[in-house]
């Protein structure tokens, strides 16, 4: 395999697992009543955010360890899925 197949596999590997997208939590949807029976579900984003369509936060993964902070995601909030810098810079 060539180093551009590799390289290009590698883009293509999901930043966290898809078992643990299917059980990670947006810590303040699940906080609030008002999302229903399954709040704070989490959708991959650019590969390097979660994003909670419940409360808007978004959270980086940084060296593939999601920061799932409310602190974190509240400050990425507002800013437009398609902006968020990949990857995502230190806090």
């Amino acid at each position: 395999m060539s180093e551009q197949e590799q390289s290009d596999q590698s883009n293509n590997a999901l930043a966290i697992s898809e078992e643990l997208l299917e059980i990670l939590r947006c810590p303040k949807a699940v906080q609030s009543e008002e999302y229903g029976s399954d709040p704070g579900r989490l959708r991959l984003v650019k590969n390097s955010w979660l994003v909670s369509d419940d409360s808007g936060y978004k959270y980086p993964i940084r060296d593939g360890i999601p920061v799932m902070l409310i602190e974190e995601g509240e400050k990425w909030k507002d800013v437009p899925e398609d902006e968020l810098p990949v990857p995502p810079p230190a806090s």
